[in-house]
């Protein structure tokens, strides 16, 4: 095995990073080219790395490691590491190369890797992402995401945070992330009701509090205010 293989780490616990880095460091073909906290700093690391092999938790906030390799338009060879059993049909319905159950020691962790390593494959010509299912209604949307269909009412939607591919409602209730662009989001939104404030957030003109120089207050959450949007925004606020 001459030849460099990168890879990235995705774990939220600290110390199941440090454990991976140090595995990783004594596999001669591994390169580490990042070790990432949660789901959205995996996806950045994959669109600014050329990656091989991700180490993958499935127990993450926001967004778990399953919804993360779902939404994927292309994977690299994927090895889950994780405490749950629970998973594994699911994992290897998704075409993952491995599933380790913590605590694992170094031996099971290289052949994980031998194995990943005989699944990389050259890239493959781009796919079409799969969005969500969002439709709507004149008082809700409905979103389906992580095998559910969510209504979401306008009244109760607080703000819509983009995050590269994806987007995150939050609502009164709770926030639901799905596979979906934030500027097909503002073509579907009543205009009347939500306005786009930057380059990453749409926002309630329901739950508006208050705005200064660079924020707008939305239900006590601070939302940034691009500077192209800010004139809009008080025009219509106005």
């Amino acid at each position: 095995m001459n030849e460099k293989y990168n890879v990235i780490i995705v774990d939220d616990e600290y110390l199941a990073r440090k454990l991976l880095q140090d595995y990783v460091s004594k596999v001669e073909s591994l390169h580490l080219v990042a070790t990432c906290s949660n789901a959205f700093e995996a996806m950045e690391a994959l669109e600014n790395n050329r990656v091989d092999i991700m180490l993958l938790d499935i127990q993450m906030p926001d967004l778990t490691g399953l919804e993360l390799v779902k939404g994927l338009e292309k994977k690299p060879a994927v090895i889950f590491t994780t405490a749950y059993s629970e998973y594994a049909v699911d994992a290897f319905n998704l075409a993952v190369v491995d599933y380790l159950l913590k605590p694992f020691d170094f031996p099971r962790f290289f052949q994980a890797i031998r194995k990943a390593i005989g699944n990389v494959q050259p890239k493959a010509e781009e796919t079409p992402k799969q969005a969500a299912d969002i439709s709507k209604s004149n008082d809700f949307i409905t979103v389906k995401a992580d095998y559910k269909l969510y209504k979401i009412n306008y009244d109760d939607l607080l703000f819509i945070e983009g995050q590269h591919e994806y987007v995150t409602f939050h609502t009164t209730q709770r926030r639901i992330t799905a596979l979906f662009a934030l500027k097909d989001l503002e073509e579907l939104l009543p205009k009347d009701r939500f306005v786009r404030v930057h380059k990453s957030y749409i926002v309630s003109f329901k739950h508006i509090q208050d705005l200064d120089k660079s924020d707008v207050t939305v239900a006590g959450n601070k939302v940034p205010v691009g500077a192209s949007y800010r004139d809009e925004l008080l025009s219509r606020l106005q």
